[in-house]
């Protein structure tokens, strides 16, 4: 873009400036085509410079938004899974639970202590996301049971699980911990 020499109509400018305005009109005025011409060429250029500047905006602002809504959703995963450590730690306290609950004891009300504190844990655990997998009678799944036996058995069918040894549990719809399992097979 070409810069001309700015006219200047106060009446106390310099004769020699006037005479420059004299000549920078009349040279407009020769060849308007060509000042039409060289008008709608920087008029293209700024509208193009406009257009990118426009469409660097919206890609701009499209990047934040992507950016914005990727770190929603990895807080809210990191806030939904974290407690999956937490109840991974309980685990094992739930497994002396069911443990506790499966020997003999003269003392009633110490039996009736132990199901209800279990009762209550497991309640609000649940109320967390954990929920405990079926696994006996069931078809072996190697995705949900991680078989630590095989047993001969006439009875039960190819494949289905006879026992189970230690519980399995899903957080929130994920496999926290496959259920350890006796499996049958024909012998």
């Amino acid at each position: 873009m070409e810069e001309k020499d700015p006219i200047i109509t106060s009446s106390d400018e310099a004769p020699e400036a006037q005479e420059a305005t004299a000549e920078d009109t009349g040279r407009v005025a020769e060849d308007p085509a060509a000042a039409l011409a060289a008008l709608a060429a920087e008029r293209d250029k700024l509208a193009a410079e406009n257009t990118d500047l426009h469409d660097r905006l919206l890609r701009r602002h499209a990047e934040f938004d992507n950016f914005r809504k990727r770190a929603k959703r990895e807080r809210e995963q990191y806030l939904e899974f974290s407690g999956a450590e937490m109840m991974t730690a309980l685990l094992p306290i739930l497994d002396d639970f069911e443990r506790a609950m499966t020997v003999a004891s003269n003392d009633a009300e110490y039996v009736r202590g132990i199901e209800l504190i279990y009762k209550r844990l497991m309640e609000g655990v649940r109320k967390l996301g954990l929920e405990p997998l079926d696994a006996v009678g069931k078809q072996f799944d190697p995705n949900l049971h991680h078989a630590v036996d095989r047993v001969a058995s006439d009875e039960a069918e190819e494949g289905t699980v006879l026992e189970e040894l230690q519980r399995g549990y899903n957080y929130k719809g994920k496999l926290l911990r496959p259920a350890m399992v006796r499996v049958a097979y024909k012998g």
